[in-house]
C-alpha cells in the first residue's frame, strides 16, 4: 500500500469552522468565491512543507490571513487554527492533528499522532515564555513514554525519527506511523502554470518542472530523451486538446549547452512547426498540467521522501484553478488523464475547479466532487439549529 492522505481536517481555518474532507484519488473542489477552496489547498501544502522540515513561518507566511475574521481572542489575546489529516498506508489509518497559534506569536501549541485510538506522539505548550513544547512519545519498555522538549516552530512528527532508535515495539510503532505520515505529505507538488512565463525560451537546466511551469521547454527536452514513452503520451494528449494537427512535440536547443531551449508543436511533414510562444494560454496550461499528470517526482521540482522507493509512493498534485482558461475539450482530456493516473495509484489530484468542470467530473466514474459552498451552508444551518 502506498501511503496517501485520505482525509483533511480544518477548524477555524479561513471560512472553515470544522471541515472533514475525504480525499479520493481524484478530488475536485467547487463552490462560490469565498467558500474556501484555496484554503483547503493551502492547508495541504502547508502540511507538506512541515513534513519536509520547513519552519512554521515558511509554511504559513501570513498566518493571520488563515484565522477567521470574526474569531475572538482568548484571555491572553491569542488566536489560532487547527489542521490535520489521516494517512492510510501499511501502518493502518494514522491521524495527525495540529493546533497552531497565529497571534500574538506564531507557534505550534499542540500536536497529536494517533493510530487505532492510541496516542503515539503528543506535544503541548507548557510554558508560554519558552519557545518549545513538551513532547511525549510511546516507548513501551521499562518506561511507558519518553519526554523531551521539541521546538515550537517545527512538526514533531517529522523530528521524531531523529529521537527514536526503534529499540522497543512501542518505538517501532511510533516510527512506522511517523514515516507513513511524512512520506504521504512530502509527496506533494503544487502546480499553477503561468502561460506568459512559459512563452519565452527556457534556460538549459535540470529539466525539473517549476511550480509556474516557466521552464516547460527544458522539461520537454529532458522527457524527449529520457522518458520517451511519457513524452509520446503527452504528444497524443496534445493531439486531442490543441488546435490544428499535432504530429508530435519538438524541442530545439543551441549547440551551447548553456543556451536557450525552445519547444514547438510538430505539425507534420511539410508543415511549419508552431512554437510554444505562439500557442494560446489554454493550450499552454493544458500541456503543463498534462505533463504533471503523466510524469512523476523525478521530473518535478520537489524533494520527495527518501524513506521509500519512488515506486512505493503516490504523488499528490495540488492545483488551484485547475480549469482556468481551458475549453471543454481540454478539460475533458485532463479529466481522462487524471482518472487514468489515479486509477494506477501513482498520481493523485486535489484541484479547485469551476462549476462547468465540476459538472463534467460528476458524470465521470472515479472522480469525487465536493461542493464547499453547499456543504458549508448545510453545516452552518445545522449549527444554527443546534444553537436554537
Amino acid at each position: 500500500m502506498r501511503p496517501v492522505v485520505g482525509e483533511l481536517r480544518l477548524s477555524a481555518f479561513g471560512p472553515h469552522r470544522g471541515l472533514a474532507l475525504p480525499l479520493a484519488p481524484v478530488t475536485f473542489l467547487t463552490g462560490p468565491s469565498g467558500s474556501g477552496k484555496s484554503h483547503v489547498l493551502a492547508a495541504h501544502e502547508a502540511l507538506a512543507a512541515l513534513a519536509a522540515g520547513a519552519t512554521l513561518e515558511a509554511a504559513f507566511p501570513d498566518p493571520a490571513a488563515r484565522v477567521p475574521d470574526r474569531a475572538p481572542v482568548d484571555a491572553q489575546g491569542r488566536r489560532g487554527f487547527r489542521i490535520g489529516c489521516t494517512v492510510d498506508g501499511p501502518a493502518g489509518p494514522v491521524r495527525l492533528d495540529l493546533a497552531v497559534q497565529a497571534e500574538p506569536a506564531l507557534r505550534i501549541v499542540g500536536e497529536r499522532l494517533t493510530a487505532n485510538g492510541e496516542t503515539l506522539l503528543g506535544t503541548a505548550l507548557r510554558d508560554p515564555g519558552r519557545r518549545s513544547v513538551q513532547a511525549a512519545w510511546l516507548t513501551g519498555g521499562s518506561a511507558a513514554v519518553t519526554r523531551a522538549p521539541f521546538p515550537d516552530d517545527r512538526l514533531g512528527t517529522a523530528l521524531i525519527p531523529l529521537r527514536v532508535a526503534g529499540a522497543t515495539p512501542g518505538q517501532r510503532r511510533v516510527l512506522a506511523a511517523a514515516e507513513q505520515v511524512v512520506v504521504a505529505l512530502r509527496s506533494v507538488f503544487a502546480c499553477d502554470p503561468e502561460p506568459e512565463r512559459m512563452r519565452a525560451p527556457a534556460v538549459h537546466g535540470e529539466g525539473r518542472l517549476l511550480r509556474d511551469c516557466a521552464n516547460l521547454a527544458d522539461v520537454l527536452r529532458r522527457t524527449r530523451h529520457e522518458c520517451t514513452t511519457r513524452h509520446t503520451l503527452l504528444a497524443r494528449a496534445a493531439q486531442a486538446a490543441c488546435a490544428g494537427r499535432v504530429h508530435g512535440l519538438d524541442v530545439l536547443t543551441s549547440c551551447d549547452r548553456s543556451g536557450p531551449v525552445t519547444a514547438a508543436l510538430d505539425r507534420g511533414p511539410g508543415q511549419p512547426a508552431t512554437a510554444l510562444g505562439r500557442l494560446g494560454s489554454g493550450e499552454l496550461r493544458f500541456l503543463a498540467l498534462a505533463l504533471v499528470l503523466l510524469t512523476g517526482p523525478g521530473v518535478l521540482a520537489m524533494d520527495p521522501a527518501a524513506e521509500l522507493l519512488s515506486a512505493r509512493q503516490a504523488l499528490t498534485v495540488l492545483a488551484d484553478g485547475f480549469d482556468r482558461g481551458l475549453d471543454r475539450r481540454q478539460n475533458a482530456e485532463l479529466l481522462r488523464l487524471a482518472l487514468l493516473a489515479g486509477g494506477r495509484g501513482h498520481v493523485r489530484l486535489l484541484a479547485a475547479v469551476g462549476e462547468e468542470a465540476a459538472a463534467a467530473a460528476r458524470e465521470a466514474p472515479g472522480a469525487a466532487v465536493v461542493d464547499l459552498g453547499h456543504d458549508r451552508h448545510a453545516r452552518d444551518e445545522q449549527r444554527t439549529a443546534r444553537d436554537r
